[in-house]
């Protein structure tokens, strides 16, 4: 009997804690050819947890020597988890936000900003093979469009550490040894469609 009552506490919380779920697509990932895609769950009142899952492997040849191979690419895939305090109540007007990351890269050419070390001088003539985790806070604003529809705006700033293997040039090159480094920058932006269930 204790059981019983204690499962029909326990399926009524999840029930109350659940009523909405909203269905996220980010603008801004889409922009730089990064499909994703996010669940936001209802944690109470005022809390929310987000989770963002974003992958970029379409867009690249892999073959070397075909005449569509580039030399210039940001091959990754992401997991951005984010827990969200609203300041007036869930998925509306402003929240503040603690997330994490973590996922793997295979970038070539590009010069990336912000890594400590001195290290993003030398990357532009490079390849790199690895995966990177890390965290950050945010801050973002929601607006309610209709019963189903919203729209949101995010930015955040965090750190990474990346693990990585380098390779001579940005196609097959040999690799020349394997490093870190760390990063400190802008860690999330967000211009987000917002579909909510009920």
């Amino acid at each position: 009997m204790k059981k019983s009552i204690f499962f029909l506490f326990l399926l009524f919380s999840l029930q109350a804690l659940s009523q909405k779920v909203a269905i996220k697509n980010n603008l801004v990932y889409d922009a730089l050819l990064t499909p994703n895609l996010s669940l936001e769950f209802s944690l109470g009142e005022k809390w929310t947890l987000d989770t963002q899952v974003g992958m970029n492997f379409f867009f690249y040849e892999s073959d070397a020597s075909a005449n569509r191979y580039k030399t210039k690419k940001w091959s990754h895939w992401l997991v951005q988890p984010e827990v969200r305090y609203w300041t007036c109540e869930r998925f509306n007007g402003w929240f503040f936000g603690l997330h994490a990351h973590g996922g793997q890269m295979n970038v070539s050419g590009i010069s990336i900003p912000f890594i400590l070390q001195n290290k993003h001088k030398e990357m532009k003539a490079h390849r790199y093979e690895g995966y990177f985790y890390g965290g950050g806070i945010s801050a973002g604003y929601h607006w309610i469009l209709s019963d189903r529809f919203s729209f949101e705006s995010a930015l955040g700033i965090g750190y990474a550490r990346v693990i990585y293997d380098r390779f001579r040039c940005t196609a097959c090159g040999q690799r020349t040894g394997k490093g870190n480094a760390d990063y400190f920058g802008p860690t999330k932006a967000c211009l987000s469609i917002i579909y909510m269930l009920k």
